[in-house]
């Protein structure tokens, strides 16, 4: 029996696209693109939210791109631009969740430990879980083995009696290796029918 729901953050409950951004920066949506994904890769990012400082990140890959500076600069620096509003309709199924009372819920997320604090202030919603574990903060992120580990230990979950919600496929199949069970997040109304299915909802 499910007892407790682990959430992913960003592109479930959180909006978040390097895309706002970078379209006021851009004039070319193919020069955009092709910026996101061999400059500012997504591995890259990626570490950022395993607890590489910002600085150092922003150093190294300018030093590797000096004629794309600025536009490097401004992933950071005006980082808080690719942030959109709440993914409405996760939220409420989070506040069905929480007001059920049946439910532990914890927050399991790939997000650099310096810029989770605006989130902190912007979403009111993250006050609502039980636990929320920061790759930045903890140093290791998803997919890794033992980031799961942490959270299930430190908060006694067990791991056949939960369920993880992700929007990435690499991230829910290292869950189930985990042992626990797993959603890849599609969009709201498919997690409400699964939600549904597993007689959560």
């Amino acid at each position: 029996m499910i007892n407790t729901i682990v959430f992913d953050l960003g592109g479930v409950l959180i909006d978040w696209n390097p895309e706002y951004l970078y379209r006021k920066l851009f004039t070319d949506e193919a020069a955009m693109k092709d910026f996101l994904t061999n400059i500012t890769t997504p591995d890259w990012n990626e570490e950022q939210d395993a607890g590489r400082s910002l600085e150092e990140g922003t150093t190294w890959l300018v030093a590797q791109h000096p004629q794309h500076e600025a536009n490097i600069r401004a992933f950071y620096g005006r980082w808080e631009e690719m942030l959109g509003g709440p993914i409405g309709g996760t939220v409420k199924l989070f506040k069905q969740l929480k007001d059920s009372g049946r439910y532990k819920i914890y927050a399991l997320t790939n997000w650099s430990a310096e810029t989770f604090g605006i989130a902190l202030q912007r979403y009111n919603f993250l006050s609502w879980f039980d636990g929320i574990v920061v790759s930045g903060t903890e140093k290791m992120r998803k997919p890794d083995a033992a980031f799961y580990q942490l959270l299930l230990s430190r908060y006694q979950v067990q791991p056949a009696q939960a369920l993880f919600i992700d929007d990435n496929l690499r991230n829910v199949t290292a869950a189930q290796n985990a042992g626990m069970q797993a959603v890849q997040f599609t969009g709201a109304d498919y997690l409400k029918t699964e939600l549904q299915r597993l007689h959560i909802l």
